[in-house]
């Protein structure tokens, strides 16, 4: 997967990460996933609309310096106190936009992502289409942090990225999850996903977003 595939800005490289194949190595061993479901998010200096859902909406600050690097770079930041979720960065230098990881099916290292996914949720069991299902879950079953990832270059190590071994045949798009505001809504159906995949987030609509369909299928 070619590095140019992130020249152009996150809305069109989203739905283009579908399938691919993302790998993280460690001392532990490699978890790789399927990547099933992405989100969009356009910040300062993108050519596309206002995104009131992006952390680089306004500005640059510390904590989203990331999205501001190269394309093929990674943006990684701790959500609600609680877990790590990562960002493929899209768009020339200085122009802020990213791919959210939401979820994918883990095809290499399932024992190693359980046992990690096992150290924050004790006594209950997870599926196998579970492990990655969610950009938190994503991230710890790949042992992704912000310290230990957050602006690295995606095509060095640790990481592989690898084009879909089949493209997709079908793909829906709706409105991202618990994205609040406007930004939740029909006006923006940036969520991409692979239809009919157990690994894909089930819907949840964020605070004051308007009502909508769950998402529509090309």
């Amino acid at each position: 997967m070619d590095r140019d595939l992130f020249i152009p800005d996150a809305l069109q490289v989203a739905p283009r990460l579908l399938g691919a194949l993302f790998s993280v190595d460690s001392p532990e061993g490699t978890v790789s996933l399927r990547i099933t479901e992405v989100e969009a998010y356009l910040g300062l200096g993108s050519a596309g609309p206002y995104d009131p859902g992006s952390h680089s909406r306004d500005r640059r600050t510390e904590r989203n310096s990331s999205m501001f690097l190269g394309p093929g770079h990674a943006y990684v930041y701790f959500s609600y106190g609680m877990h790590f979720a990562i960002n493929f960065v899209c768009s020339p230098a200085g122009i802020a936009s990213g791919v959210l990881l939401r979820a994918g099916e883990v095809v290499e290292g399932a024992d190693l992502a359980l046992t990690r996914r096992r150290a924050r949720r004790t006594g209950t069991d997870i599926k196998d289409a579970q492990l990655a299902r969610g950009p938190g879950n994503a991230a710890q079953a790949l042992g992704i942090t912000r310290p230990e990832h957050d602006g690295r270059d995606l095509y060095a190590a640790p990481f592989r990225l690898s084009d879909p071994p089949h493209p997709p045949g079908q793909i829906s798009t709706g409105p991202r999850v618990g994205v609040a505001g406007s930004a939740g809504g029909p006006e923006f159906p940036w969520r991409f996903w692979l239809p009919g995949e157990p690994s894909v987030s089930a819907f949840r609509r964020g605070p004051n977003a308007p009502g909508q369909a769950v998402g529509s299928s090309r």
